[in-house]
């Protein structure tokens, strides 16, 4: 979806078009454009992934019992087994159905209604709206000309989005009336049909006809709720993630895409405790920086949903909804509605002191996305393709031009630094591991294309011949050379750029900073020297 659509009631009746907008609005995109993609369909990118890795989804098995120790010595000793899970089969004998299950660390990524949370005791806190939307997925037939843009309508008989899907499917979300509905804060679904919500949709399309021929593919109904747990783990052993820990409006885009987000912060994390490469407080990280964006994405939900859902202006209704209030929001909240926009605070894992050494790089969020060209071939490639979730660390090198004697000489003297046996990279990369198994480090000088050579890199600098680029234009043209210009970089004073292995900028170090980069991982990474 490139496009956005903005439909206002007309002065002779029924709706309008007032206005078309880029769908994403976030000026660091890399894709400026949404994907709407059948759940299905991505699940099986997940499945297919996990097999080439000899991983599968058992089904038809429900947890009955999690039991957690209460042994500090097990709940400190990131290796022990503190987890207890009883596990029934369901398409097993009655007598072969259980299982028990002792784990190190469970995730409950079980929805809405997680077993996990309330077996937990955690609070949902927070409250439903007044807000009554339903939802349809079929194949209209309409002369409505933004069928297959994001349309957000605003008209007498209520609200609607047009959401295009794959093919000529398309997803609708209707305001319905409440009262009709809902009891006791609950919604009965047994007193609307799809064909209710098709009669209400007619109404708000008008004066545009839309018709559904063809079947109902899915539909539900629910209540606007905003809610966010009141913590996200019991004793940094067993974890929530996604709608099990937040809710909201689905208009926003960010169900699946903030719950991706929540166990992607956490993996990795994970994966540094069990490898004995972190201590298990590292853990903590995970509610202090998902809890606080889940709550910013609700405030945002809270301001966004009241927009959608509330009446339009118009001369009977001064004090409505305007076009040009609701595509300020639009605009304003492109950060979150592409899910770029993430900040995570200053902790042990973010540091913003440094932020003068690359002024629009900010600390906290996600590598912004430029083009560089390979020293030793001229290939171009974007920079965020150099940093894999691979579990390392990234430590990007900016020196400037390489081939004049004062930036080469302040290149040596890093790689001098960082070769000792007491520098960071040597005492927290574990024995007979390969030198780059912790910090993967990448070089992005400003030497010319036609002039760079890779060798000119320190080989204590460069595990591979590919890890030296330079910010120059492709050879094609049009494309690269800004790096240093868009991340606020000085070329002679340069910067150590730190991306930890989710992607997002952690710490920023001037280039002879090998100390501050010594003190700023000692509090993340165990010694592995000793």
């Amino acid at each position: 979806m490139h496009m956005a659509a903005f439909y206002n009631p007309s002065p002779t009746g029924g709706i309008e078009r007032t206005g078309r907008a880029a769908d994403v609005t976030a000026p660091t995109a890399r894709y400026p454009f949404e994907v709407t993609l059948h759940q299905g369909e991505i699940e099986k990118i997940f499945l297919d992934a996990m097999s080439e890795k000899g991983v599968q989804v058992d089904r038809a098995i429900v947890p009955t019992s999690l039991e957690v120790s209460s042994d500090p010595a097990i709940l400190s000793d990131p290796q022990a087994y503190a987890v207890k899970v009883v596990l029934q089969h369901m398409s097993r004998p009655e007598s072969q159905q259980e299982e028990v299950v002792y784990a190190k660390y469970v995730l409950g990524a079980d929805g809405a209604h997680s077993w996990v949370r309330k077996t937990l005791g955690i609070a949902m806190e927070g409250e439903n709206t007044d807000y009554v939307w339903g939802v349809v997925d079929t194949i209209p037939e309409t002369d409505f000309p933004d069928i297959r843009n994001k349309s957000a309508i605003h008209s007498r008989n209520g609200s609607c989005m047009v959401i295009p899907r794959e093919g000529d499917v398309v997803r609708l979300y209707i305001q319905v009336e409440q009262a009709a509905f809902v009891e006791n804060g609950r919604i009965d679904k047994s007193k609307v049909t799809p064909q209710h919500l098709m009669e209400v949709a007619s109404k708000s399309f008008q004066p545009f006809t839309i018709s559904f021929p063809h079947e109902i593919m899915w539909w539900t109904l629910y209540v606007i709720g905003q809610r966010v747990a009141a913590r996200y783990s019991l004793h940094e052993r067993v974890f929530i993630a996604g709608d099990a820990c937040h809710t909201h409006s689905p208009k926003a885009g960010q169900g699946m895409n903030a719950s991706m987000n929540d166990t992607h912060n956490l993996s990795w994390k994970i994966a540094h405790v069990l490898r004995g490469w972190s201590d298990i407080s590292l853990l903590k990280t995970y509610e202090f920086e998902r809890r606080k964006y889940a709550q910013d994405l609700i405030n945002f939900d809270k301001k966004f949903a009241a927009l959608f859902s509330g009446k339009p202006r118009s001369d009977d209704n001064e004090d409505g909804v305007s076009h040009e209030q609701f595509l300020e929001a639009f605009q304003t909240f492109g950060g979150f509605t592409s899910g770029i926009g993430v900040h995570y605070e200053a902790s042990a894992l973010v540091d913003p002191t440094n932020q003068h050494l690359a002024r629009h790089l900010r600390i906290g969020e996600r590598l912004i996305p430029q083009v560089v060209v390979r020293a030793a071939d001229a290939r171009p490639e974007n920079i965020q393709e150099l940093i894999p979730a691979d579990t390392r660390y990234k430590l990007l090198l900016f020196p400037g031009d390489i081939s004049t004697p004062a930036q080469k000489e302040k290149l040596g003297d890093l790689a001098h630094a960082l070769s000792a046996a007491t520098s960071f990279r040597r005492r927290f990369t574990p024995p007979n591991a390969p030198v780059d198994a912790v910090f993967d480090i990448v070089t992005i000088c400003t030497t010319p294309k036609e002039e760079v050579n890779f060798t000119d890199v320190p080989l204590a600098l460069r595990s591979h011949w590919s890890k030296v680029w330079t910010d120059d234009e492709q050879l094609a043209g049009g494309v690269g050379g800004k790096v240093y210009e868009t991340y606020g970089i000085s070329t002679t004073e340069g910067a150590i750029v730190v991306v930890r292995p989710d992607g997002y900028v952690s710490a920023i170090a001037p280039l002879d900073g090998v100390k501050y980069l010594d003190q700023y991982f000692s509090g993340i990474l165990h010694n592995q020297t000793v």
